[in-house]
C-alpha cells in the first residue's frame, strides 16, 4: 500500500496573529496512477477502494512536533485509515508560546469544568477537514472519528470528546486528569472525564515525566500513578470497553519517534527499558484494533489478540 500525505490549515478563533493558525498534515491510503499530474506535483489521488474512510486526529504533547507522530499516522493510514496531526504555535503557560493542542486553562477551573471543551483547537481541526480540497475530498467519513492524544494532549482530548458528537473512540498515552493546584482545585483531585466514548488508557512502566510534575498537583512525589487513578477514578464502568494498557519498561515518550532532546521534556523521563520499536509496534496494534473495533464494527478477536503481545505489562477493563 502506498501512503501518502498533504497539507492543510485551519484558523483558530480568538487567537492572536501571528499565534492564530495549526498547519495539518493529511496520510491516507493513495492509489497511484502514473500520470504527469502526479510526477509534477508529488500528489497522488486517494485510493476510494476502502473509501469513506474513518478519521484519527492525533493531538500532541507540548512542545511536540507533530512529525513525532508521523510514525503512528503512516501506520494507522496502512490499515484503512486517514490519520491527522497538526502543529499550532500558540499560548502555553506563564506568556511562553510553542507548540500546544490547545488548551484553554479558563475551561478547566472549578466554576467551568464540564460546561465546554478545554481544548479550541480539536473541533476547528474537525471543521477544517469537512470542507477542505484535494485527494481526500468526498472521502472522509467524518461520522465516525476517533481523537488520539499524548500527554497534555491527552489531557484535553479526556476533558473534552463528548462535547464532539462524531467522536467514536478516544486513545490516550503518558496523560491524565489529575489537575493542576493553581486553577483553583485541592491537592490530588482528579477530574471526572468528559467522555462518552470508549477510552483506551495507555502507559509506559517506566514514565519519569508525569512523576516530575507531581507539585503541579499539590503533591511532593505521585503517591499512586494518576494513570491508574485517571483510569480508576474518572473513568465510568463501560462494561469493558474502557480499557488501560502497560507497555513493559516503555517512558513517556514512547509513543513518539524520534524523540527531540532540544525540546520539551524528555530529560525528565526515565530510560526505555524495552526497545522502543517493539513498544511503537505494539502499540500501533493496540490502537488500531480498538479503533477498528468502535469506527468499524470489528469483533472483540481483533483487540484479544493485539493484546497478547508479549511487550505489554498489564491489562484492565471496567
Amino acid at each position: 500500500m502506498t501512503i501518502r500525505s498533504v497539507w492543510w490549515a485551519a484558523a483558530i478563533p480568538g487567537a492572536e496573529a501571528p499565534f492564530d493558525t495549526a498547519h495539518l498534515r493529511i496520510f491516507y491510503p493513495a492509489k497511484p496512477t502514473g500520470s504527469d499530474a502526479e510526477r509534477l506535483s508529488g500528489v497522488f489521488p486517494a485510493d476510494p477502494a476502502q473509501a469513506p474512510y474513518p478519521v484519527a486526529v492525533i493531538v500532541s504533547g507540548v512542545n511536540v512536533g507533530q512529525e513525532a507522530y508521523r510514525w503512528l499516522a503512516v501506520e494507522l493510514a496502512s490499515r484503512g485509515y486517514v490519520a491527522v496531526t497538526y502543529d499550532w504555535v500558540g499560548e502555553l503557560f506563564g506568556g511562553l508560546k510553542g507548540i500546544t493542542p490547545g488548551v484553554e486553562l479558563a475551561a478547566a477551573k472549578p466554576d467551568a469544568y464540564g460546561t465546554r471543551a478545554t481544548t479550541p483547537s480539536v473541533p476547528v481541526i474537525l471543521d477544517a477537514l469537512k470542507t477542505m480540497t484535494g485527494p481526500v475530498a468526498g472521502l472522509l467519513d467524518l461520522d465516525n472519528v476517533a481523537l488520539i492524544g499524548h500527554s497534555a494532549g491527552g489531557t484535553v482530548i479526556l476533558q473534552s470528546a463528548r462535547f464532539f458528537p462524531t467522536v467514536k473512540a478516544v486513545a490516550a498515552y503518558g496523560t491524565h486528569t489529575m489537575v493542576a493546584t493553581m486553577l483553583g482545585w485541592p491537592a490530588g483531585t482528579v477530574l471526572p472525564a468528559q467522555v462518552d466514548s470508549p477510552v483506551l488508557l495507555m502507559n509506559g512502566e517506566n514514565d519519569g515525566v508525569i512523576n516530575g510534575s507531581a507539585d503541579r498537583y499539590g503533591e511532593s512525589v505521585v503517591k499512586r500513578d494518576p494513570i491508574s487513578r485517571t483510569f480508576d477514578e474518572a473513568l465510568p464502568d463501560a462494561g469493558g470497553d474502557n480499557l488501560q494498557v502497560t507497555f513493559s519498561g516503555a517512558n513517556h515518550f514512547g509513543i513518539v519517534h524520534p524523540v527531540d532532546e532540544t525540546a520539551a521534556r524528555a530529560f525528565l523521563d526515565l530510560p526505555a527499558e524495552t526497545d522502543p520499536a517493539a513498544t511503537r509496534a505494539a502499540l500501533a496494534d493496540v490502537t488500531t484494533a480498538f479503533l477498528d473495533i468502535h469506527l468499524r464494527g470489528a469483533s472483540g478477536d481483533v483487540l484479544d489478540k493485539a493484546l497478547q503481545n508479549p511487550d505489554i505489562a498489564g491489562i484492565r477493563r471496567r
